[in-house]
C-alpha cells in the first residue's frame, strides 16, 4: 500500500491570489490604528474568507462592497485604501473567468 506524495510545484491561480490579498487587507486592518468599524470590517473579512463563501464567489462582492464602504467612512490609512484595490481588481479577474467559464 503506497501513500499519497505531496507535489513538488504548485500553479498559482486567481483564486490563491484573491485568498491572499484577503489576508493582506485584514492583516493591515487589524494593524491600523483602528478606526469606526473595524470590528465589522474584521467581521465581513472573515465570513468573505469562509469556506462557504468561497464555494459561492458570487456572495463575496456584497461583502467586498460593505467592507470599502466601512474603509471609507472610517478615514482608514492608504495602506488598507491600497490593499482594498488590489482586492477589488482580483475579485474583477476572478468574476471575468467565472463569467467565461474558466473557473468553477
Amino acid at each position: 500500500m503506497g501513500f499519497p506524495t505531496e507535489p513538488q510545484s504548485f500553479e498559482r491561480g486567481v483564486l490563491s491570489d484573491l485568498q491572499g490579498a484577503w489576508m493582506l487587507l485584514r492583516d493591515s486592518i487589524a494593524a491600523s490604528s483602528g478606526f469606526d468599524g473595524v470590528d465589522k470590517a474584521l467581521l465581513y473579512i472573515d465570513e468573505a474568507m469562509s469556506w462557504e463563501v468561497v464555494r459561492h464567489l458570487e456572495s463575496m462582492p456584497p461583502l467586498l462592497l460593505l467592507i470599502r464602504n466601512l474603509c471609507v467612512q472610517g478615514s482608514v490609512s492608504s495602506e488598507v485604501m491600497e490593499n482594498l484595490e488590489l482586492l477589488t481588481q482580483l475579485m474583477d479577474d476572478v468574476q471575468a473567468k467565472v463569467a467565461k467559464g474558466e473557473l468553477l
